[in-house]
């Protein structure tokens, strides 16, 4: 039976550097060996005599939205100055769990940003792609943004329960009673659709 494992957190002085050498995921300090990652002491021995020490990462670590990166959200609230939404995927990689995020008034179209109004873009249960652009403080949510052409509604339901059909950038309508709503449409690319 293998010993357990021992778990460390950044910062945790594991051992002196007279008994091992710092491997990835450690630091050196004084004579000793410090943690720099949340993970699991692994010690290797080596050739060349002292073994080696390092702090390896869970391989099932969740995945966090970074700045640049696409994400899928549903809409949850809106107002007249941002909607919030949930993330859901990171490009194709579903989250174990969700964060939050808003879209700003502002960040919804590149053009005319004093004219967007956010009802008319997106509402609550909506399936949206939008790119991360900061990542907010401790308080706040992800700050999403989808003013490019490939990003905004990809799926969205009338009041009917049906799904709608985008006829243009701006609108998408109810297949089943032809009415039509305003929504800020993503241009999806071909790599993106499920066949």
């Amino acid at each position: 039976m293998a010993p357990p494992a021992r778990y460390c957190v950044p910062g945790e002085r594991l051992c002196s550097t007279g008994e091992a050498s710092a491997g990835s995921g450690t630091y050196t300090r004084h004579g000793f060996i410090f943690a720099s990652l949340a993970g699991c002491l692994e010690k290797r021995n080596e050739e060349s005599g002292l073994p080696v020490v390092s702090v390896v990462r869970d391989a099932e670590s969740q995945l966090l939205p970074d700045v640049g990166a696409v994400v899928t959200c549903k809409v949850c609230s809106i107002n007249s100055r941002f909607a919030k939404v949930h993330i859901l995927y990171i490009g194709s990689t579903p989250l174990k769990s969700t964060f939050r995020g808003t879209i700003r008034r502002e960040d919804i179209r590149a053009t005319e940003k004093d004219k967007v109004e956010v009802y008319k873009s997106f509402r609550p249960g909506d399936i949206v792609l939008a790119k991360v652009i900061s990542l907010g403080d401790a308080q706040s949510n992800y700050l999403l943004s989808t003013a490019e052409n490939e990003l905004g509604v990809v799926v969205a339901r009338s009041e009917a329960g049906a799904q709608m059909v985008p006829i243009s950038w701006c609108e998408m309508q109810c297949p089943r009673t032809h009415t039509k709503d305003f929504r800020k449409v993503a241009r999806v690319q071909p790599e993106f659709l499920q066949t």
